[in-house]
């Protein structure tokens, strides 16, 4: 699989802008198939009891799921999530980036079954990258951290 990308040009344009959005905030990437070729994308934001996570399997569709996170979690086999949303990559990753921070009025809480493409088959995970996702910019530390989940 290709990185995933829209169509259209000005579709391309907002999806590199929101997985530029991702590099800011600091997510990591994770491909999974393989290095050269990977058959899928995903990527996860920790909290400190808790992950957001995207998972772009092509153009047309996308997952975002936020998982409670406890000693030995599996984020990419949850088996509740507190949020979950599935749509083409652009509006998964529009909704995911303007989900309530954890512990901030409007932030999930109730308890979900997770849908199936909450889930990377164990067959793909064999042959994983995990890139950093980075900007240029020296990481800052302004000391307080995020917060936690509620």
């Amino acid at each position: 699989m290709s990185p995933p990308t829209a169509h259209d040009g000005s579709s391309g344009q907002v999806l590199e802008q929101l997985l530029e959005e991702l590099r800011r905030r600091k997510w990591v990437l994770h491909l999974f198939g393989g290095r050269e070729a990977p058959e899928l994308y995903a990527a996860v934001h920790e909290w400190p009891t808790c992950a957001d996570v995207i998972i772009l399997r092509d153009e047309h569709r996308a997952s975002a799921y936020r998982v409670p996170t406890f000693p030995g979690t599996d984020v990419f086999a949850p088996r509740v999530v507190t949020w979950q949303y599935h749509a083409t990559p652009v509006w998964t990753l529009r909704a995911v980036l303007t989900l309530a921070e954890p512990g901030t009025p409007g932030a999930p809480l109730q308890a979900l079954r997770p849908q199936p493409e909450c889930h990377i088959p164990p067959g793909l995970r064999r042959d994983v990258t995990i890139r950093p996702t980075s900007t240029t910019e020296p990481a800052e530390d302004d000391g307080g951290g995020p917060p936690a989940c509620a």
